[in-house]
């Protein structure tokens, strides 16, 4: 077993320093949103699918929430 996989190896955080502030994380999901709206919207117009645009939406949402926020 290689030292990176043992439990007591892994780097303690404090916990507060590794959280993403609030603006951070609204900012993300906000281009998130935006960014899936461009995908669905580009999808739909070659497709002639309407649908595509919610589909966009929520898949810019889930990545928007996924995503770690840049860091400062």
């Amino acid at each position: 077993m290689s030292k990176s996989s043992k439990p007591g190896n892994r780097p303690q955080g404090n916990g507060k320093g590794d959280e993403p502030t609030p603006e951070a994380r609204r900012k993300q999901i906000f281009l998130g949103l935006a960014v899936g709206a461009v995908m669905g919207l580009v999808l739909g117009f070659f497709t002639q699918f309407w649908l595509w645009l919610p589909a966009g939406l929520a898949v810019g949402l889930a990545t928007g929430a996924i995503m770690k926020p840049p860091a400062k």
